[in-house]
């Protein structure tokens, strides 16, 4: 539900040096005569957070969901290992904008867990066994306390940390985040990018991000891809930020200066 993992054809990545990375080749996307986009082409390294930025109707959500191959696509998604052994099988974890659950039903954090964990129905499981294993994904998110809490009693912000849990159950190489912090107050958002930034230390895996938060972006992302229908720039926040095209769709932005206490984006005063 969660996570999801691809097959691939293998196929090398020469250009991501001695880093593993995950390659989107050529990726397009029609509905009939509609195109959502064209041509993509990205390649997302490991340790790295790569944010995708766009206006609405850019096409960003859709990107992740081709990735995911929920929706017909053409082009490539091939996956190489920095050591060389493994090749063409990327572990995607997902993590949604938000859940759609009936917030009165009495379900855990533990239950849902159960429930993406086995095969089993929930009621026929013992959690037992699998309960270490939970506890030492929730400890990843800063979560273990929640593992007993009622999913529909959770802030928002602890709901999105839940979901990343379960996305990194199997360890991806790939982690896709569709706006994971939309709507979660100022802590839990600082929280949920703290979390990234450790993630991004400890574990050798890719993040793409979409992100309307352009403050937050410049602020921690490594890469920045800028969608519409295709990709009109891609670079360091500095190089994305003070290019033409992003300064036109988003209007107000018309720089980028870093500042050490905080980063992010000014605008001309």
């Amino acid at each position: 539900m969660f996570r999801n993992i691809m097959h691939h054809r293998a196929s090398s990545c020469e250009d991501c040096a001695k880093l593993c990375c995950t390659k989107i080749e050529d990726f397009s996307v029609r509905m009939g005569n509609l195109t959502i986009f064209d041509q993509v082409n990205l390649h997302l390294h490991c340790g790295q957070l790569t944010a995708l930025i766009g206006p609405n109707g850019a096409g960003k959500s859709t990107l992740l969901k081709a990735i995911l191959g929920e929706v017909p696509h053409k082009g490539k998604l091939q996956y190489a290992a920095a050591d060389g052994r493994r090749k063409g099988q990327p572990i995607i974890g997902y993590v949604p904008q938000y859940l759609r659950f009936d917030v009165s039903a009495p379900i855990s954090v533990m239950d849902i867990f159960l429930a993406c964990l086995t095969e089993k129905p929930v009621w026929l499981t013992s959690g037992r066994k699998l309960r270490p294993r939970i506890l030492k994904n929730l400890a990843r998110v800063r979560a273990e306390h929640l593992i007993d809490r009622r999913l529909g009693a959770l802030s928002g912000g602890e709901l999105q940390r839940v979901l990343l849990a379960l996305a990194l159950d199997p360890l991806p190489d790939l982690l896709l985040l569709d706006e994971p912090v939309s709507g979660v107050d100022q802590n839990g958002l600082e929280l949920f990018y703290e979390i990234l930034a450790e993630l991004r230390e400890q574990e050798d895996m890719g993040i793409l991000l979409i992100s309307h938060d352009l403050n937050m972006v410049a602020r921690h992302a490594d890469q920045v891809v800028l969608l519409n229908k295709a990709v009109l720039a891609s670079g360091t926040p500095e190089e994305v930020f003070a290019n033409p095209q992003t300064k036109q769709i988003f209007g107000l932005l018309t720089g980028y200066e870093p500042n050490e206490k905080q980063g992010g984006l000014k605008d001309d005063e």
